[in-house]
C-alpha cells in the first residue's frame, strides 16, 4: 500500500483556519483532507483556507471533495477559500466548470 503523498498543515488565526496543502488530492488522500476540514466544521471559523500553492496533483475525487467541502462549509455558515491557486488547477477547474462552483481568493 503506497503511503498517500499529502502534508497538512494546520494555521489558526483568530477568526480563520488554513490548511497548508503540499502533495497530491486524490483518492488515496482525499479522506484525510475532509476529516480535518470536517473538524474545523465542528466550531466554525468566519473563514477556512485551503492554501494549494504545494499541490501538485488534484483527480476527480479531489475536484468532488473540495465541492462538497465548500458545500458543507456553507451549511455551517463560513467560507471556504482556495489560495494559491496553480495554473494547472486552475485549468483543471475551468475544464470542469468547478471554478464558479468554488471560492478562489486570488493571490495578487
Amino acid at each position: 500500500m503506497e503511503r498517500p503523498e499529502l502534508s497538512i498543515a494546520v494555521q489558526h488565526a483568530p477568526d480563520e483556519v488554513t490548511f497548508v496543502l503540499a502533495g497530491e488530492i486524490d483518492v488515496l488522500t482525499v479522506n484525510q483532507l475532509a476529516t480535518l476540514v470536517n473538524e474545523a466544521l465542528a466550531d466554525p471559523p468566519a473563514r477556512i483556507v485551503l492554501d494549494m500553492a504545494g499541490v501538485t496533483f488534484c483527480d476527480s475525487q479531489g475536484l468532488g471533495t473540495l465541492v462538497v467541502l465548500s458545500r458543507k462549509a456553507q451549511h455551517a455558515r463560513t467560507v471556504l477559500a482556495l489560495a494559491n491557486v496553480g495554473d494547472f488547477l486552475m485549468r483543471v477547474l475551468d475544464i470542469t466548470g468547478l471554478r464558479s462552483a468554488l471560492m478562489i481568493s486570488s493571490s495578487t
